[in-house]
């Protein structure tokens, strides 16, 4: 069997209930025209709603469809509160940060925080399918991947952002502040794990530098915490501590014969 037979098998068993890009540009409007009530929208509440159920009524049985809909739905005013604090978050913390407008449309870390808001209220209502791909279509958008699953408190503050990863388990406080290349993952992945913490908990106040890695589900890295770049971690932090590597780095003079350009 070749290639091409292989996928069409693939294609034919795994089928979607409903087009992807469909549910890509549901997040779109959900985020720019609902939330943040942006002017010449293509959608209304009623027509979100309506597209909406037509993704549900292919995944759930109707009366567990209508009540993911109703909650879901529900949720999105205080959502859309915490998405206009987060936006005063996000232009305090950043120097760079020009316009409240240039936040919401050109800042991936706020894009992935408010489609993670959106993700993780289906995953609490227990909705196949759909929490995933919102939290995907961000990671694509972002290039940050924020589990459906991951608790997150409020003024979750994320900067540059390219390569975080938060685990399902995983808890985040307060105030936190996250720079690219974070991992918040587990020690080790097995399927028998899914319903344990696998995750670490980051107390209210915590910064973590790019690059660390915190890994384990009875890790707790504690309040009014810093976490410095390309750290490990794998037990927990007690508050109010600073945790950085202590190598020096070395510093040579050039000789003539030296590689201007080194091949790995």
């Amino acid at each position: 069997m070749d290639f091409i037979e292989v996928a069409m098998k693939l294609v034919s068993k795994y089928s979607l209930p409903f087009n992807k890009q469909a549910v890509e540009l549901f997040v779109e409007h959900l985020i720019y025209d609902l939330i943040f009530d942006q002017p010449n929208k293509q959608f209304d509440l009623k027509a979100l709603q309506t597209q909406f159920e037509t993704f549900l009524y292919k995944i759930v049985l109707e009366d567990k469809a209508k009540e993911i809909q109703n909650l879901f739905f529900a949720a999105l005013p205080a959502i859309k509160d915490e998405l206009e604090d987060l936006i005063y978050t996000f232009y305090k913390q950043d120097p760079a940060s020009k316009s409240e407008i240039e936040i919401v449309f050109s800042y991936p870390g706020f894009y992935a925080i408010a489609v993670h808001r959106l993700a993780h209220v289906l995953y609490r209502l227990q909705t196949p399918i759909l929490p995933r791909f919102f939290s995907e279509f961000a990671h694509k958008q972002t290039g940050i991947d924020i589990h459906p699953g991951a608790t997150i408190g409020k003024n979750f503050y994320i900067d540059h952002g390219t390569g975080i990863v938060i685990g399902e388990t995983t808890k985040i406080g307060d105030n936190v502040k996250i720079y690219q290349g974070v991992t918040l993952g587990a020690f080790y992945v097995a399927k028998n794990l899914a319903d344990q913490k696998r995750h670490p908990t980051i107390e209210d106040n915590v910064t973590i530098y790019a690059g660390a890695t915190i890994l384990g589900g009875t890790t707790v890295i504690g309040a009014n915490s810093v976490i410095g770049g390309n750290v490990w971690i794998t037990q927990s932090i007690a508050p109010n501590s600073v945790v950085y590597q202590n190598a020096d780095p070395i510093v040579k003079q050039k000789t003539n014969n030296y590689p201007d350009d080194f091949v790995i």
